[in-house]
């Protein structure tokens, strides 16, 4: 069989009739411009693990000066959201409906606890221990407002030990959003490469347009990169969008370059565009590939890139897997990108790893669409 040159010309003519295709059709604008949006949105405003505004009760048993300054340190903070009561059956019915995430009692004998030397505990504190990290907040939280109200108030109320002051660095704040949208932008990259191809050229196979296209005389790796390029251009003005939006919407800071992140989203394209085009060589059909694309691409860069969860907390089978999701190493490059900067020790291995990923993608993707050929 004789091989086919590679033809620039050629190139260009695929290029152009698969660009006209994709403007022409409103599932790919949709899918590449608004969903994209619509995502974004939803992670920064929707999604959030921030615990703040937490809705507690604190019943004041006791009407000391003591017990009516603790009730008002509650009430002035900003990070919960206080109703006060004088029963604790008031509240109580309350927590079991799910309107309260517990509530504070303030005991009659405040005052004299608070004088006593028998150790006794100053206050109740009851959570609702269906939501684990709300309640282990509450509780800490209210052991910090008392330690604070009893400084305030010249007191002595278990002081520790040792007093922390804690930094943290690359988002002082501790908003999830700028750790959320950074990470939310590999999930629009992993919809625009993986499933939008698999799906646009599953759509020629399962039209018998991509034979027509084969009868030509473009080779096949003319051919692919011809279906790819204006995708992976759609993929790349995706990112300028989000880029945006983070920045200037979202106030998410970009303390790297541009070029870093362009770069950065150029090369995890390549096994996301990889990994669609071998998805739909193999099923050729736009349901099946529509299916496996969502749980071998969309479902892992989710559950399994770091984006919400921390790998270092997962099973070591389950980090295991990690390793060959390539949105485990791009959303690591993003928030470094974003928070910290142009960290290029932590760029590489990310970059190469995608790299090869997405080499190994494409092997497999130009072996099914030639054997499809020959079939």
């Amino acid at each position: 069989m004789k091989v086919k040159k590679f033809d620039l010309k050629r190139l260009g003519a695929l290029v152009y009739k698969e660009s006209l295709q994709a403007i022409r059709d409103p599932s790919t604008l949709l899918i590449a411009f608004v969903l994209p949006v619509v995502l974004l949105f939803l992670f920064a405003y929707a999604v959030s693990l921030d615990v703040r505004d937490v809705r507690i009760g604190v019943v004041q048993e006791s009407n000391s000066a003591p017990a009516q300054q603790l009730a008002a340190a509650f009430a002035s903070t900003r990070y919960l959201n206080v109703t006060m009561a004088q029963d604790r059956r008031e509240v109580a019915e309350q927590v079991v409906s799910g309107k309260l995430r517990g509530f504070v009692v303030i005991p009659q004998d405040f005052e004299q606890r608070l004088h006593s030397q028998n150790g006794l505990p100053l206050i109740q504190i009851i959570t609702d221990g269906s939501q684990p990290n709300t309640a282990n907040y509450v509780a800490n939280y209210t052991q910090g407002v008392i330690q604070n109200w009893g400084a305030g108030a010249g007191m002595k109320v278990a002081p520790a030990a040792i007093e922390l002051e804690p930094r943290y660095w690359f988002n002082a704040e501790l908003e999830s959003r700028r750790s959320l949208v950074p990470g939310a932008i590999a999930i629009v990259m992993t919809i625009i490469g993986t499933m939008l191809t698999a799906l646009v050229v599953a759509r020629e196979w399962e039209r018998g347009t991509m034979e027509a296209v084969m009868s030509t005389p473009a080779s096949v790796v003319e051919i692919l990169i011809g279906k790819l390029l204006p995708y992976f251009v759609l993929g790349m003005l995706a990112t300028l969008g989000a880029a945006a939006l983070a920045i200037f919407v979202f106030n998410v800071p970009l303390r790297g370059s541009l070029a870093a992140l362009l770069f950065l989203s150029a090369v995890f394209m390549i096994p996301a565009l990889g990994q669609g085009l071998l998805i739909s060589s193999v099923t050729r059909n736009q349901f099946l590939a529509a299916q496996i694309a969502l749980f071998s691409g969309f479902l892992p860069a989710f559950m399994l890139s770091g984006f919400l969860y921390e790998i270092d907390g997962m099973p070591a089978p389950i980090q295991f897997i990690t390793w060959f999701v390539p949105a485990r190493y791009f959303v690591s490059s993003l928030k470094t990108v974003f928070l910290v900067g142009d960290i290029w020790a932590v760029f590489w291995p990310n970059l190469l790893a995608m790299a090869a990923i997405g080499t190994f993608f494409f092997v497999l993707a130009k072996r099914a669409t030639r054997k499809n050929l020959e079939g």
